[in-house]
């Protein structure tokens, strides 16, 4: 398999639409000839359509029973057939050439891509190009943040360098008002021990004070009723090398243009000053407050940036928490936390399965927990100086315990759902 070599080759991969899908690539450095590939609009649609099917839809009440255990990712001869499907649909053949001669001399490249917003939610890293080999396997994948947003005037830039020794700032499972823990937006993580992944990543940076909240114990991070909006800014404030954002995202839909409406839910009640509607006890946090922050809510407005200062590592493990980038203009939490100043957000591409949803519908064995586990591998890649090697590495990890295993709790539909975004 091929290494990480100090400075990979890194090809700047960018796609457009114009009814069929142009995508261009250019090696920095000149290391190896650009190209332009063009698939045909009939066939990224049937790709799409394929694609669509096998994600977990929670507009259906039969959609996340469907995805673990008939859809395409809930066993591996169809999730090869359409990670083959992608591949023949949306990696260009001259690039393919390219990664092929790469692989041949055991060099391990780095592409750059930069996803239409029609293809935003193509797992990139999980494609074929060829039987039994992921793109993944070949090439370390990452997401080109908008460039508008990069060089926005006045964007703060908090360097990883600089700030890794800073606390953690981890908003795990909030607990949100006039909701119970098995509504809508209830409980994900369920009832946590002290013993178990994510509890013990929890006390280890308890014990080096480097948490954000102060706990006595692991299990005290989770279910809380205080990491509000106002926390979350005054934790923020103070000084935060990392955001870990368990718990729940909502947004438009993608045709409505409104990416600036996604939410995260944390533990603010209705009457907290904000642009999201209130949903009963609650008002969510939109990408338009970390945007704008008060301004127009109040006599004398606070930037955005100034109330959340967003710390240089950011995950966002909520189910579409990524979904900005599904829109032609992308102002959604990604972008959001870009803005504010982080150079790297992980964030997911499509709805995340639950522990509890993997065990109940799909059968998994009582003692796996497939969403703990990938939430305590990001976490891990984030401490990391590479994060993004260290992320594929996981998904790596991931591919080749998806194929020897080929059970539902190594399957795709969690892990691939998750894409870094960086600014450099």
């Amino acid at each position: 398999m091929p290494t990480h070599l100090s400075h990979p080759p890194t090809a700047i991969v960018r796609m457009a639409d114009a009814g069929d899908l142009y995508t261009s690539w250019r090696w920095t450095h000149d290391s190896h000839p650009g190209g332009v590939g063009v698939a045909p609009a009939v066939q990224v649609d049937e790709a799409l359509a394929t694609l669509a099917r096998a994600l977990p839809d929670l507009t259906d009440p039969q959609g996340l029973h469907h995805a673990l255990t008939a859809g395409g990712f809930s066993a591996y001869e169809p999730e090869h057939d359409l990670a083959q499907l992608l591949s023949r649909t949306f990696l260009p053949f001259g690039l393919a050439q390219q990664l092929h001669e790469l692989l041949t001399r055991g060099v391990r490249p780095h592409l750059r891509i930069q996803p239409s917003p029609r293809v935003a939610q193509v797992p990139w890293e999980l494609i074929a190009p060829d039987a039994g080999l992921r793109l993944v396997d070949i090439a370390d994948v990452s997401l080109l943040a908008p460039l508008s947003i990069v060089h926005s005037p006045g964007r703060p830039v908090r360097a990883w360098t600089h700030t890794r020794q800073l606390p953690v700032v981890a908003v795990l499972d909030p607990r949100v008002p006039g909701f119970r823990a098995d509504s809508a937006l209830g409980s994900v993580l369920g009832r946590m021990a002290a013993d178990s992944p994510l509890s013990q990543r929890v006390a280890t940076y308890a014990g080096e004070g480097r948490l954000l909240p102060a706990v006595d114990g692991p299990t005290e991070c989770f279910r809380r009723e205080d990491v509000d909006r106002e926390w979350l800014g005054a934790a923020l404030r103070d000084g935060a090398g990392r955001l870990v954002y368990v718990g729940h995202v909502t947004a438009a839909a993608p045709g409505s243009g409104q990416s600036e409406h996604a939410e995260l839910h944390l533990a603010c009640a209705a009457d907290s000053v904000g642009f999201a509607e209130p949903t009963r006890a609650h008002r969510p946090l939109s990408a338009k407050d970390l945007l704008l922050g008060t301004h127009t809510l109040t006599a004398e407005p606070i930037r955005g940036t100034d109330l959340w200062p967003i710390p240089s590592r950011v995950a966002l493990i909520a189910c579409e928490s990524g979904g900005d980038l599904r829109f032609s203009e992308a102002l959604g939490l990604v972008s959001a936390m870009i803005a504010g100043g982080a150079e790297l957000v992980t964030a997911s591409r499509w709805a995340l399965p639950t522990d509890l949803a993997f065990q109940r519908i799909a059968g998994a064995t009582s003692h796996s927990c497939p969403l703990q586990d990938a939430i305590c591998s990001i976490d891990a890649a984030h401490e990391l100086p590479d994060a993004v090697g260290a992320l594929c590495d996981w998904q790596r990890d991931r591919v080749a315990a998806w194929q020897d295993e080929r059970t539902i709790e190594h399957s795709p539909v969690l892990w691939a759902a998750f894409a870094t975004v960086s600014t450099h």
